[in-house]
């Protein structure tokens, strides 16, 4: 590289407006995130990131958002969902990064919570699901707690008074009772919904899930959040599984991408981790009902203000 290629992405980085090529939102070719006079915008719909390590890429999302303070206060109890639903090694991209992980739960820390807590719904076995993923053990070194989510005592019942298919679930009690609320799925294949992203990780947070899968799995998907929203959306694109999805095969199923995504709209993340893919966003059925339909977030990328950052 070049002097006056380095030192254009150093200047970029700094002002929060460096743009990679590969990650182009919507019809739109021009900046996004631009620095205001007198101080830097974290005003964003969106944070992408591409490049670098899970931790720096997180780190620089944030920073970028203008913090994690802007949603955990102080002595806060904050409950953070990855994908630990497969019994599966991180090379192979069925779960969240541990690493994105790991330095997830310590950022929450470094805001003032007084707890960080991780747990999932598995689709396999959960003690060898939190293990195998890395993810327990990257909980635990940061800091944190691995709460099961294995038995219907963990579950209360609520209503969701605004669904036409899910009208009622079991939510795990965390969800309930949590200050704070971050959702950290893994962007891969998914057989049945096409994408699984963060709309598709809340299925994660119920006890019976199967319900879904027979009651018109894409519109409980996009119906769901409109009565469990996450505060925070953190998409991790770094290694992304094309095929064979949810649970994938082996690590020929896997691509290395190096993206991040970050955001408080569920739909607009989802619609972004989309693109990423390598499919438009209204393909997605579930994506197409909660934006069009249900109005609870935006897939007009085009139109949204998103910072896109290459380190």
């Amino acid at each position: 590289m070049n002097m006056k290629r380095r030192d254009f992405i150093k200047k970029s980085i700094g002002a929060g407006v460096a743009v990679s090529a590969a990650l182009t939102f919507g019809n739109s070719e021009k900046l996004l995130g631009s620095k205001l006079p007198g101080k830097i915008n974290t005003d964003y719909d969106i944070v992408a990131i591409k490049g670098g390590e899970p931790d720096i890429m997180l780190r620089k999302a944030i920073e970028a958002m203008g913090g994690l303070g802007k949603y955990i206060k102080k002595g806060q109890k904050v409950l953070i969902k990855p994908n630990i639903g497969w019994d599966a090694i991180p090379e192979r991209a069925a779960n969240t990064n541990p690493v994105l992980i790991s330095e997830l739960v310590k950022q929450c820390f470094n805001a003032g919570a007084k707890e960080v807590n991780v747990f999932d719904n598995t689709c396999n076995e959960w003690t060898q699901c939190y293990k195998n993923s890395g993810i327990e053990k990257a909980v635990k070194d940061a800091g944190g707690k691995m709460v099961p989510g294995n038995s219907e005592s963990y579950y209360q019942y609520v209503e969701l008074p605004k669904g036409t298919k899910l009208k009622n679930a079991k939510v795990h009690e965390l969800v309930l009772s949590s200050d704070v609320f971050i959702n950290v799925p893994v962007l891969k294949h998914h057989d049945s919904a096409g994408l699984s992203i963060a709309m598709k990780n809340l299925m994660g947070i119920v006890w019976d899930r199967g319900f879904w899968h027979r009651n018109d799995l894409h519109r409980c998907i996009a119906e769901f959040p409109l009565s469990y929203k996450p505060h925070l959306n953190i998409v991790d694109a770094y290694n992304v599984m094309m095929k064979n999805g949810p649970r994938g095969i082996s690590v020929s199923d896997v691509q290395k991408m190096q993206y991040l995504l970050v955001s408080t709209d569920i739909v607009a993340i989802d619609a972004a981790a989309a693109k990423i893919f390598g499919t438009q966003p209204e393909q997605i059925k579930y994506i197409r009902i909660a934006a069009d339909e249900l109005k609870s977030g935006r897939r007009d990328l085009e139109n949204l203000k998103i910072n896109r950052i290459t380190l």
